[in-house]
């Protein structure tokens, strides 16, 4: 571990009636993630390799606070995982992930979070975000938008039409 970073992990799960390929594709998509979820309003695809992402910026919102993060997939095994870390200014912030493992119902999907955060990036936080880079909040609204996600990306699966993130 690098000294001055975080290792809080978030986990959360749901199971879509859908297949592991299917669910990947939509999370692997990462245009329809704003579809999704709460924060981020827009994505923009910088390098593609194989018809798949491999670097994009995300442009996010919470309340009057607006930022955009350099995005770089690590991992695209399709009905397998989607992996990416997000950077803000050259300083590491996140590693989000997807999992996807079939189910008699379909397919579990797991969505995971790791704070990457060094101190640089938690100052530069608190500058542009405020309280939401506070110990302890941004773990509860990256929960929170994780279930608001998870729960829009099943509908999208079940009901073949994507849905945009209620904020």
């Amino acid at each position: 571990m690098i000294s001055g970073t975080s290792t809080k992990t978030l986990e959360e799960r749901i199971e879509v009636a859908a297949s592991a390929t299917e669910a990947f594709d939509a999370v692997a998509d990462v245009h329809r993630m704003a579809r999704r979820s709460p924060e981020c309003f827009a994505t923009w695809v910088l390098r593609k390799r194989h018809g798949q992402p491999t670097r994009f910026i995300g442009f996010n919102r919470n309340g009057m606070h607006v930022w955009f993060s350099s995005c770089h997939v690590r991992v695209a095994e399709p009905g397998q995982e989607f992996t990416f870390d997000v950077f803000a200014l050259g300083f590491p912030v996140a590693r989000w992930g997807y999992r996807f493992t079939p189910t008699a119902g379909g397919t579990e999907v797991t969505e995971y979070w790791i704070d990457k955060r060094t101190t640089g990036a938690h100052v530069l936080g608190r500058i542009f975000l405020g309280k939401s880079s506070k110990a302890g909040i941004r773990e509860e609204i990256n929960r929170d938008g994780m279930r608001q996600s998870l729960r829009c990306l099943k509908s999208e699966l079940e009901s073949g039409h994507p849905r945009r993130a209620e904020r």
